[in-house]
C-alpha cells in the first residue's frame, strides 16, 4: 500500500544506556499491532536486540530499524545503542531521520549518554520529543526530571502530559494540552496539571505573534489552534515536547504514538541535510516523489544470509527493485536487485521505495556508508560526510593459527565496512596488526564478533610503541672487512663520519670519495650496508634515525673487493661509530586535545603531568574546556578508559602524532632491558 508522504514518520530513539530505549521500541511495535507479543530485554526476546552479544549483555550494540504501520501512518523507527562506545550508530542514524525521541530514566535523570545524544540531535538540527521513562520505579519525580531537562539540555522543553500517581502507585498519563482532560483530576494533581497547562499554552502562544495577540485578548485559545501552533513550534525547534510513562508497563505509549503521528514532522516538513555540488554551492532538495531519486547510505550490515546490506534513506524521488542508480561519491553506476524494507533482523521484499523511506539493498559492488546515490550522472551534488569520533582505544591483534591468518583479513574488512568508528592498520615498524575503536568495550565486542561470527581466534594485547634510536655525538671511524679463503678473498675498507641530524630528517648519505679511493660501483654497496645496520638498531633493536653519514675515504683490492664486502664494511663502520656516538632512545610524542567540563580541569592537568605530559594551553568551547597537551604515546594506550572513569564519561579526546623526543634515561633503561629479554626469549 502506498502511503502519502504527509503520513510518513521517520525517527530514532536515543538516550543513555539502560534508560529503556529498546523497551520503548518494543512497546511502540506492540501497541501499533506490528507484533503479537511484547518483547522484553531482560528475557532476551526483544525484536530489537537480536544479535547474540546483545542478548547476552541485555543491551543494544547496533542500531535496529523497524518499518511498520499505525492506521494510515507509515512509521520508521531506529532503536540506537546508549553506550558511548557505540555513539557512531547514533550519529549515522541522526542523518537518516526527521526527528528524535530522547528517552530519559526517571530515576537517573539527565546522564552523559543523554547529553551526547542531545548534542548529536542539535548538530543535525532535527526536532526532538523527550520521553521520561520508568516513572513506576522508586525515587522518581516527574517535576524533578522536567527541571533537570530544562536546566541541563534546553529551556524549550515543555510537558504535554501529567503523570497521575507516583512510584508504585503510578497509574496513568493525562494529556494536559486539552484543558478538558484536567477536570478528571483532583487536589494537588489538578493544581499542578493546570499550572503546567498554562505554561505550555504560554510557550505555544509566544511562538506566533497573531496567536499571542488573540490569547492576550481572549484569555484562551481553541484546542485546534493550540495543536496547529504546537506543530509549527516543534518543527521550528522552538518547543521540545515532553511525554512520560513506563515503557515496560505500556503506560504513556498511546500518547507517544499520538504525538508522533499528530505533532511531529513528516519528511515533507523537515529540511534535508545540506546538499552541495563540486563547487561547494548549496543545491536545493525538494522532498517530492516526482523529483529525481536522491538518497544517502547511512549504515552497512553484513547479513549471514543475504550478504552485505547497504541501508539508505530516500530524500527525494523514488527507486524500484531490479533497476539501478548512480553513486555520486564513487562516480560509478550500480545495478540493483531486490529492495528490502527492514523489521529488525527481518528483510521484507518491496517493489519500490520513495521519499522518507529507509530501505536496504544487498551485494552492491562499489557502494559504502556515507555514499550519495542519485538517479543518474547528471548530478555531481553530494551530502556532507558524517563526522564520527576518532578511534582512541587501540589493541594489537594476532591470529592464533596460520589458518586464522587467512580468515582475519576478510573478517576485519566486513567489520570496518559496518562500523565507521572501527579502524584497522598495520604498523610498518612493529609489523603489528592494530585495531582501534572508541573505547575498551567497543574493542572487546569487535574481538568477540571476530571469534563468533567469523570463527577466527585471536590474541589481543597492548600495541608496541614504535621507538627509534639516534645519536647525539659526531664521530669518525674505519670499517675494514678482510677475509681470505684460499681462492678469491673479500676486501672492503671504508672511513665514515657520522653526525646527528635535525629531528625528523631521517637519514642522509654523503659521498665525498675523491681520487678513486673506492670505485664508484661500490659506493651504493656501502650505503646499503649502513642502511641495513640502521634497521637493526643498536641499543634495543629499534631502527636508527636522524643521522648523517659521510663516506670520505677507503681502499679496495682489484681482485678481492666486491659488493658484499663493501656492504659488510659499511655495516661494521656504522656499528663502531654507534659504540662511540652516544646512542639514545626516541619515543613518539602525541598532540592531544582533551575536552572536559570545568569541574574536571584539576584532575585532568594532574593526570597529564603523571603521564609525563606538558600542557600547552586551554580554550573554552561551549560548556567545556579544551586542554592542549603533548604526551608520550607510551602513556596513552589506556587513556580512553581512564578519561571516561575520571570524568564520568563526560570527557573526550583526539590524538595525532607530533614528533619524536629522547626518552628519559631511567625509563629508557627499562625499555632496553625488556627488549633484550624479549629477544632472548625468542
Amino acid at each position: 500500500m502506498s502511503v502519502s508522504i504527509h503520513n510518513k514518520r521517520v525517527f530514532m530513539i536515543c538516550g543513555h544506556a539502560q534508560s529503556g530505549k529498546t523497551s520503548l521500541t518494543e512497546s511502540l511495535l506492540y501497541k501499533s499491532g506490528s507484533c503479537s507479543r511484547l518483547g522484553r530485554v531482560d528475557e532476551g526476546n526483544s525484536l530489537s536486540d537480536y544479535q547474540e552479544d546483545e542478548i547476552e549483555r541485555k543491551s543494544s550494540i547496533n542500531a535496529s530499524i523497524f518499518s511498520f504501520s499505525r492506521g494510515d501512518f507509515s512509521l520508521t523507527c531506529i532503536d540506537t545503542p546508549g553506550y558511548l562506545d557505540f555513539v557512531g550508530e547514533v550519529i549515522s542514524s541522526a542523518r537518516a531521520v526527521d526527528f528524535a525521541v530522547l528517552v530519559i530514566d526517571a530515576q537517573s535523570g539527565v546522564e552523559v549518554g543523554t547529553e551526547k545524544a542531545w548534542e548529536i540531535i542539535q548538530k543535525e538540527n532535527i526536532p526532538c520529543l523527550f520521553f521520561v521513562n520508568k516513572l513506576d520505579k522508586e525515587n522518581t519525580d516527574f517535576s524533578r526530571i522536567l527541571k533537570d531537562i530544562q536546566v541541563s539540555l534546553t529551556k524549550k522543553a515543555s510537558p504535554l502530559v501529567f503523570p497521575v500517581g507516583r512510584e508504585a502507585s503510578f497509574e496513568k498519563i493525562e494529556d494536559i494540552l486539552d484543558k478538558k482532560n484536567i477536570d478528571s483530576l483532583n487536589g494537588p494533581d489538578k493544581d499542578e496539571a493546570l499550572k503546567l497547562h498554562t505554561q505550555i499554552i504560554d510557550s505555544i502562544a509566544e511562538t506566533d505573534d497573531a496567536l499571542m495577540e488573540k490569547y492576550l485578548e481572549a484569555g484562551e485559545l481553541s484546542f485546534e489552534e493550540i495543536k496547529a501552533a504546537l506543530k509549527k513550534a516543534v518543527l521550528s525547534l522552538r518547543i521540545y515536547p515532553v511525554l512520560a510513562g513506563s515503557a515496560v508497563n505500556l503506560v504513556g505509549i498511546e500518547e507517544v504514538l499520538s504525538v508522533i503521528t499528530e505533532i511531529m514532522p513528516s519528511p515533507l516538513n523537515r529540511k534535508p541535510p545540506a546538499l552541495k555540488n563540486e563547487s561547494g554551492e548549496d543545491v536545493e532538495v525538494k522532498p517530492q516523489e516526482s523529483e529525481k531519486f536522491l538518497a544517502q547510505v547511512f549504515k552497512t550490515v553484513s547479513d549471514p544470509y543475504v550478504g552485505q546490506l547497504s541501508i539508505f534513506r530516500v530524500f527525494r524521488g523514488k527507486i524500484s527493485s531490479n533497476s539501478g542508480f548512480y553513486n555520486v561519491s564513487k562516480q560509478s553506476k550500480e545495478r540493483i536487485g531486490q529492495i528490502y524494507s527492514l523489521f529488525g533482523k527481518e528483510q521484507k521484499p518491496v517493489d519500490s521505495v520513495s521519499v522518507g523511506d529507509i530501505a536496504a539493498i544487498a551485494k552492491l559492488k562499489d557502494t559504502s556508508t556515507q555514499d550519495t546515490l542519485s538517479a543518474d550522472s547528471s548530478s555531481d551534488a553530494s551530502f556532507p560526510k558524517m563526522i564520527f569520533p576518532v578511534p582512541a582505544y587501540s589493541s594489537s591483534v594476532k591470529p592464533k593459527t596460520r589458518q586464522d591468518e587467512e580468515k582475519i583479513s576478510q573478517a576485519l574488512h566486513k567489520l570496518t565496512a559496518e562500523d565507521p568508528t572501527f579502524q584497522v592498520s598495520r604498523d610498518s615498524q612493529t609489523k603489528e596488526l592494530v585495531v582501534s575503536g572508541v573505547g575498551e568495550l567497543h574493542i572487546n565486542i569487535i574481538i568477540s564478533r571476530i571469534k563468533k561470527r567469523f570463527g577466527v581466534d585471536v590474541e589481543i594485547g597492548t600495541p608496541k610503541v614504535p621507538y627509534l634510536e639516534t645519536i647525539t655525538k659526531k664521530v669518525k671511524v674505519q670499517g675494514k672487512y678482510k677475509k681470505q679463503t684460499g681462492g678469491h678473498g673479500q676486501y672492503g675498507d671504508v672511513w665514515i663520519e657520522v653526525e646527528p641530524l635535525e629531528r625528523g630528517k631521517s637519514f642522509e648519505f654523503v659521498d665525498k670519495i675523491v681520487g678513486g679511493a673506492i670505485p664508484r660501483n661500490f659506493i651504493p654497496s656501502v650505503e646499503k650496508g649502513i642502511r641495513k645496520g640502521m634497521a637493526e638498531g643498536f641499543l634495543a633493536g629499534y631502527p636508527l634515525t636522524d643521522i648523517k653519514v659521510i663516506l670520505f675515504d677507503g681502499s679496495y683490492h682489484a681482485v678481492d673487493s666486491s659488493d658484499i664486502a663493501f656492504q659488510i664494511a659499511g655495516a661494521m663502520a656504522l656499528k663502531k661509530a654507534l659504540e662511540q656516538a652516544n646512542v639514545v632512545l626516541l619515543e613518539p610524542i602525541m598532540n592531544v586535545e582533551i575536552s572536559v567540563p570545568d569541574e574536571f580541569m584539576g584532575s585532568i592537568t594532574g593526570d597529564i603531568n603523571s603521564r609525563r605530559g606538558r600542557v600547552l594551553g586551554m580554550d573554552a568551547k561551549g560548556k567545556n574546556q579544551v586542554v592542549k597537551a603533548l604526551i608520550p604515546l607510551a602513556e596513552m594506550f589506556k587513556y580512553a578508559s581512564d578519561l571516561r572513569s575520571v570524568t564520568g564519561g563526560r570527557g573526550s579526546y583526539t590524538m595525532s602524532f607530533s614528533h619524536y623526543e629522547i626518552v628519559p634515561q631511567r625509563i629508557a633503561q627499562s625499555i632496553i632491558a625488556q627488549a633484550k629479554q624479549a629477544k632472548g626469549d625468542k
